[in-house]
């Protein structure tokens, strides 16, 4: 009866199984549309997008990294690492210890970036392999003394298509072969912020613009016979939420500034006190309702964001759609960095290629499990990381998959046929041992005595 249940459970793996053998590295083209909320896929139409999830398959919602801002975001999904571990903990850094500045306008030196090893320069090290870049953020930097082969310093006002050129243009030329590439476009980050996603409007004629992009680059990599072998995942790197002039959290009602420098703001500010820690925190804990405010030590466990020197002493973290300003004006009428809980916050990720199923939908997994999954496709031994292969691998056509109503189904199935068995054997054993009727009566040998003598 074991022999049997394992059997059956060893067929049922057969047949749902998928071909874990591996063959040469495939090719990865990884595209980020910067700011592209999760739920504009619902609330707007994208005729190219759509196309493309038809033929491949979607994520609903990527739960990203705290805090949702676009430099650590992109750097957490080509690591697999929480903030606190790789280092670009937001958009705006300063270090103690060396006194040096980071910003979005002043990133290139590799200090900042060397606290992990992004996919790139994994790739790059492999043998025979070469990695491309068009824009993604750190990709222009030597880190540990590694750039790609091929990349673009970066400049917002080089066009997409020139960008698609260069990469479709290395994907196919270079030697060795570019095996993994990364693309990056700033919408509908920008125009997020300009207008905020209520705005409908502006967001239809944005969003359509990011379809028509979307359709260029499928048209692109079809023409040049690119489309059928190469693996394309469309995600990016968190969401966009409305702010308003009467959402304002005034800093300067509640603390002098020559008490504290501000590394980063809003909606979540990096404070690194002048005079006493206690005071300063006291100060703006009671500043407004509508914004927590942490000191390091007592940051939330579940924002994995703590234990980096570049996390300031004091963090201050608005409600959704507050801004924390220095005086009364609004600066972005849409903001992201929030929370990393809000639905609002979150990007999608949708992917096409031979190493994708076709026409698949998977509601959730976190951003750090896309770096696994890219490792596991390029055939490259990931770094430690923080994120969990098992959560993509209902993505990929190589890997069994099942989710827990598939699992009770085949567990119950499983029970019902083994109890029919059960019971067949019992009723049959019953039969074999119930006497025939009429059946001679078997007498012992010293039976044959006679009753009287």
């Amino acid at each position: 009866m074991k022999l049997l249940v394992i059997l059956i459970f060893s067929g049922l793996i057969t047949c749902c199984g998928g071909n874990s053998s591996h063959s040469l590295p495939s090719k990865l083209l990884l595209v980020s549309f910067d700011g592209f909320r999760a739920d504009y896929l619902q609330n707007y139409e994208f005729p190219h997008l759509q196309n493309f999830i038809k033929e491949g398959v979607l994520v609903e919602h990527v739960k990203n990294v705290f805090i949702t801002k676009t430099f650590p975001n992109h750097y957490s999904i080509v690591t697999g690492l929480y903030e606190e571990s790789h280092g670009i903990v937001a958009n705006s850094m300063y270090d103690v210890i060396t006194k040096k500045h980071f910003s979005d306008f002043d990133d290139k030196d590799p200090f900042w970036w060397n606290e992990a090893v992004p996919i790139w320069v994994t790739n790059q090290l492999q043998e025979n392999r070469s990695s491309a870049a068009a824009m993604w953020p750190g990709t222009d930097v030597p880190i540990h003394n590694t750039t790609p082969s091929y990349f673009m310093n970066y400049s917002s006002s080089v066009s997409f298509e020139e960008r698609l050129n260069n990469i479709t243009m290395w994907l196919m030329n270079s030697n060795p072969p570019v095996t993994f590439a990364t693309l990056y476009w700033e919408e509908p980050d920008a125009s997020g912020h300009k207008y905020g996603p209520e705005d409908k409007e502006n967001m239809y004629r944005v969003l359509k613009e990011v379809d028509d992009l979307i359709g260029e680059l499928v048209h692109k990599l079809k023409v040049l016979g690119l489309w059928e072998n190469l693996n394309v995942i469309i995600t990016s790197d968190h969401g966009m939420t409305q702010c308003s002039k009467d959402k304002l959290i005034n800093l300067d009602l509640c603390i002098d500034r020559s008490s504290y420098t501000l590394v980063d703001l809003t909606p979540v500010a990096a404070v690194l006190p002048k005079i006493n820690t206690t005071e300063v925190y006291n100060k703006l804990k009671v500043c407004n309702p509508h914004m927590n405010v942490y000191l390091k030590e007592d940051i939330p466990a579940r924002f994995h964001y703590q234990h980096n020197d570049r996390i300031q002493p004091i963090i201050l973290v608005a409600d959704e759609g507050w801004t924390i300003v220095l005086n009364k004006s609004l600066p972005k009428l849409g903001d992201h960095g929030y929370d990393n809980s809000l639905s609002s916050m979150h990007p999608f990720l949708a992917a096409h290629g031979p190493a994708f199923h076709k026409g698949y939908k998977h509601s959730t997994i976190n951003s750090v499990d896309i770096y696994p999954m890219m490792c596991h496709i390029l055939g490259l031994k990931p770094h430690p990381n923080n994120g969990t292969f098992g959560h993509t691998k209902c993505l990929l056509v190589d890997q069994w998959c099942i989710n827990l109503p598939e699992a009770i189904g085949i567990v119950i199935g499983a029970l019902l046929v083994l109890t029919t068995l059960t019971c067949l054997i019992i009723i049959m054993q019953n039969r074999l041992s119930v006497p025939r009727p009429f059946s001679r009566l078997q007498l012992q040998e010293d039976d044959d005595d006679p009753l009287i003598e």
